[in-house]
């Protein structure tokens, strides 16, 4: 039997792996910005709790901490999940990101927790930590004024790509403000009562804990549902239903199934085309449908197409 009738392939746009190149070298930009600036957050609130011993310093310092270890270890998740499907991981390496940021997230709660206790005993043991001078609130509040710059040039960046990983990762930014706040609004309050400010000083630091212990939460929660290959957003499934529907020969979506872990995405559909196509044209229909999907949505590794006869009213 010859193969020289066998219909050539239909190949997606021959940009994509440079969208997904470029998709990891943002990644990798955003998380070498981070950690930039959260080393000179922690350098400045690490000194200035060395100097003045206000707990809210010290607990902000370490929350910043957790964040240039996310970020360290996103860089090394990224670079391997890149790697491309090979013999023993045939759907390529993309759960690398979602395990690294499963660990990580139970990392902070802890950490959290240790923090949270550690800061309930120490305001018992030691009542007594003088007064807290208000210009001090200025050292967390600088330290919200950058990670909001951050934000808005993030979130600016994420909106134009269409990129919900840069989105994530500009709210990211915008809760570490939040936290830096919470730190100066604990010191001004505890600034202006001065009988009380030991007391203030450590409640606010242990807000700051629970506010980590919530982040690591949600950011546990979320990886776990890659892992667990829970249903992506509806408008993964709206973008695969309008590229597949594009193609010429569609005559209805039945199914799609998607799958998405870290930098990579599978999906699994069934297509409905005309009763009387041949093979080779319900064989070329698959093909263009794969390549309409992969250059839409250049993330997904593999499409699996699942060809059906079309007959009206039959759903």
């Amino acid at each position: 039997m010859t193969q020289a009738g066998f219909p050539a392939p239909v190949n997606p746009s021959e940009d994509i792996d440079q969208v997904r190149n470029r998709r990891a070298f943002t990644l990798l930009r955003v998380a070498a910005l981070g950690v930039v600036i959260r080393l000179l957050i922690v350098t400045i609130e690490f000194l200035s709790y060395w100097r003045l011993n206000y707990s809210v310093l010290l607990v902000d310092a370490i929350a910043s901490c957790a964040d240039i270890l996310t970020s360290l270890t996103i860089i090394f998740a990224i670079h391997l999940a890149r790697r491309p499907p090979d013999e023993d991981h045939p759907f390529g390496h993309g759960r690398y990101e979602p395990l690294a940021g499963l660990q990580l997230g139970l990392l902070i709660i802890f950490l959290g927790i240790g923090l949270a206790a550690q800061q309930f005993v120490a305001a018992i043991q030691h009542p007594a930590a003088g007064n807290i001078l208000m210009i001090t609130a200025a050292i967390p509040m600088g330290a919200a004024f950058l990670l909001e710059i951050c934000y808005q040039i993030l979130v600016r960046r994420a909106r134009s790509n269409h990129s919900p990983v840069l989105l994530a990762e500009a709210y990211h930014y915008r809760v570490d403000a939040f936290t830096s706040l919470l730190a100066a609004a604990g010191i001004g309050i505890a600034a202006f009562a001065p009988n009380y400010s030991h007391l203030i000083d450590h409640v606010f630091a242990i807000l700051l804990a629970v506010v980590m212990m919530f982040l690591g939460y949600v950011a546990a929660k979320e990886n776990l549902h890659q892992l667990t290959d829970r249903l992506p957003d509806l408008q993964w499934f709206q973008r695969v239903r309008a590229a597949t529907e594009s193609v010429t020969g569609i005559l209805a979506v039945e199914k799609v199934r998607i799958q998405i872990a870290g930098p990579d995405a599978h999906v699994d559909i069934d297509i409905e085309v005309n009763p009387q196509c041949t093979v080779d044209d319900a064989h070329v229909i698959a093909q263009h449908v794969r390549a309409s999907i992969q250059s839409d949505w250049p993330a997904v590794r593999e499409v699996v197409v699942h060809v059906e006869p079309f007959y009206a009213n039959d759903h």
